[in-house]
């Protein structure tokens, strides 16, 4: 079996419904996993928009906008439910929030079609951070212990 993440909201480069995103109720999406390989012992999502304007690139110094971080998740996990809070340890996103904080793209700037990328890894080592961690410092904690990977490619532009 191959390591997947789908979610019944919205399909792969499909458009992310308003309810999961800062025009709606701002929810997590509700997320399915399978084929979690032999010998993982934890999971770890993130989601990011790596189509932020320039200006917001310039005034932060960033390259992506990182909307969720999530890591020490059970392998047996199959389901992330709609409005997941309690599902392993959460980072913070790039407003500095823990959780989930859903698409917003500005729609006075360039591009106004953003991607969400939700990226799910199959770990052979369980992390030994805490709550309120980058999304960075799980990236670098998961280097040499991702046994898989695999992503959900979401889409959403503002109405004007």
């Amino acid at each position: 079996m191959t390591l997947t993440l789908a979610s019944t909201a919205f399909a792969h480069a499909g458009r992310i419904p308003k309810k999961y995103t800062c025009d709606g109720e701002n929810v997590s999406p509700p997320l399915t996993i399978s084929g979690v390989p032999k010998g993982t012992v934890s999971l770890a999502l993130t989601m990011e928009d790596p189509d932020i304007p320039q200006f917001a690139k310039e005034k932060f110094g960033i390259d992506v906008f990182d909307h969720w971080t999530l890591f020490t998740i059970p392998p047996s996990t199959t389901e992330i439910a709609e409005d997941a809070s309690s599902v392993g340890k959460e980072g913070v996103t790039t407003s500095g929030k823990t959780g989930y904080t859903g698409p917003c793209p500005p729609p006075d700037h360039e591009p106004k079609e953003h991607r969400y990328f939700f990226r799910l890894y199959a770990l052979d080592a369980e992390l030994s951070l805490v709550d309120g961690v980058t999304k960075d410092r799980v990236l670098a904690a998961i280097k040499g212990h991702v046994l898989a990977t695999t992503e959900l490619m979401g889409t959403y532009t503002r109405a004007v």
